[in-house]
């Protein structure tokens, strides 16, 4: 690292330094920011530590850093943040201003804390906390690549501290604990997922003692909130890469204790020498390759959990062999208990997702086949805003080694996202609603709320999707009345 002091030439690091000394506390770059300098990854979040009040060290900094910079502290951790927009953010994250107003538009955070050594009880994650030395800092840190700091002093401006080799082992792509891993995860076991996190994140491997000590303490996990776990598993699945966390996930027994679903899906069972794929693989590299084309969590949570209901439904067939007819119904089912025990969002990411569930098969039955305007209608009304993301998971779900089918599936793809474009643009039912509603229909013929008002709407609506009418209110008026002789209603 001979390019620190160039590389904190940034003004920020200068007030930083400046406030320390005219206090008299010894400050220190650490963490995530100074790992991500070795690796030369942009970042823009700084956190900060001195040996003494961080609280004191932040209210100084962001006095000097004036009218753009903002001040909290969290007294139950002992924490402050400073919040600066402008210019010097823009230069501690890498970017380069297109103008004044982007100049203006960057933000950066700078989290201060005294330097703490920290005790656990076997029962939480939650430390007893109290002032340290920077060793002692140092050595609470979850990984040897997070347990390195530079010192912003004057006297030793940009001296590098790395008293776990955390260098050598970013040099060498490892994720290791800097003491004890049995310990390390025993008193925080979120460690043993931001393991997983980082070994996705960067590419690294869990070396074997670290490893073993994550499958020894899996159990662990059960102290861990489920919102914790999800933030984790968000960061996963949003790497470039996602598959290598869930295989370590699976390999080290924590996917079991999360989302058992998910490794129910694991394994090939083989009868009458008639096998079927492994359907864990399958999802993902379905999974993978939705992450080379977009960047959407809950697109890439759909491709996660568009198979689980494969396992439930699983038979044997002489004649056809494995099937798993109605998988996507009885995926879509499983959803919202799964949602439910993970605390996802009960709300329109659920329907998001099990929409795209319980129909990522429909636009694979339509490639096999010829493709009728009155299918294309119905998947589009019954996909509405979700239509563009479901053909991207259906793209995605095509995994198979043979390079002809795929040619075959992805052309037959291209001819219904066309007839999809060509009919949207002609009959509008996308989240389309009927021209004619319930309480038009009860106007017009004097009908009570009963079922005959529903099947009347539901009549036009049909006759739109199936191209007996077009989508506007004069032919479904014609419609309506015609039905309605035929019903004696009028």
């Amino acid at each position: 690292m001979t390019d620190i002091k160039e590389k904190l030439s940034g003004p920020v690091f200068k007030i930083i330094s400046e406030a320390a000394d005219a206090l008299g506390l010894d400050t220190y770059l650490v963490g995530g920011f100074v790992r991500d300098m070795a690796l030369r990854r942009p970042s823009k979040d700084i956190d900060v530590v001195t040996v003494g009040d961080g609280i004191v060290l932040a209210q100084e900094v962001a006095k000097r850093l004036g009218k753009k910079a903002t001040f909290a502290f969290f007294k139950t951790y002992g924490t402050a943040q400073v919040k600066y927009r402008g210019r010097i953010a823009g230069e501690i994250a890498g970017r380069s201003p297109r103008n004044d107003d982007d100049r203006d538009q960057n933000e950066v955070e700078i989290e201060f804390v005294g330097a703490r050594k920290e005790s656990y009880t076997r029962d939480s994650r939650n430390p007893i906390v109290e002032p340290g030395t920077l060793q002692e800092d140092m050595e609470r840190r979850d990984f040897t690549i997070n347990a390195m700091a530079i010192c912003l002093n004057a006297n030793r401006f940009g001296d590098w501290i790395d008293p776990f080799d955390g260098s050598q082992d970013l040099e060498d792509c490892r994720i290791k604990t800097p003491l004890d891993p049995d310990i390390t995860f025993s008193d925080d076991p979120l460690r043993m997922l931001r393991a997983v996190r980082f070994a996705t994140q960067l590419g690294f491997f869990i070396e074997s003692a670290t490893f073993e000590a994550i499958e020894r303490n899996a159990s662990r996990l059960e102290i861990i909130t489920k919102e914790r776990i999800v933030d984790e598993l968000n960061k996963i699945i949003l790497s470039p890469r996602p598959s290598i966390g869930f295989e370590l996930l699976e390999q080290t027994g924590l996917l079991q204790l999360i989302l058992p679903e998910l490794t129910d899906l694991k394994g090939i069972e083989t009868k009458e020498g008639i096998g079927h794929k492994d359907n864990f693989s399958h999802t993902l590299a379905v999974l993978d390759n939705l992450a080379r084309t977009t960047d959407s969590l809950w697109l890439r949570w759909a491709a996660v959990f568009h198979d689980i209901g494969k396992p439930r439904v699983k038979r044997f067939d002489p004649k056809l062999g494995w099937t798993f007819h109605g998988h996507e119904y009885k995926g879509k089912k499983m959803l919202k208990s799964i949602f439910q025990r993970m605390k996802f969002p009960l709300d329109d990411r659920l329907r998001y997702v099990e929409a795209l569930v319980s129909l990522h098969m429909r636009p694979i039955a339509l490639s096999d086949e010829e493709v009728t305007d009155s299918a294309i209608r119905r998947l589009l009304f019954d996909a509405g805003d979700a239509t563009d993301d479901l053909m991207l998971l259906c793209e995605a779900d095509i995994t198979s080694k043979n390079p002809d089918k795929v040619r075959h599936f992805l052309h037959n793809f291209k001819i219904v996202r066309s007839k999809m474009k060509e009919i949207e643009e002609k009959d509008r039912v996308r989240n389309f609603q009927p021209p004619i509603d319930g309480l038009q229909i009860m106007e017009m013929f004097n009908l009570p709320p009963n079922r005959m008002v529903g099947e009347l709407k539901t009549a036009i609506k049909d006759a739109i999707l199936d191209g007996v009418i077009s989508n506007d209110y004069d032919a479904a008026h014609a419609f309506l009345m015609q039905l309605a002789k035929e019903k004696n209603l009028v």
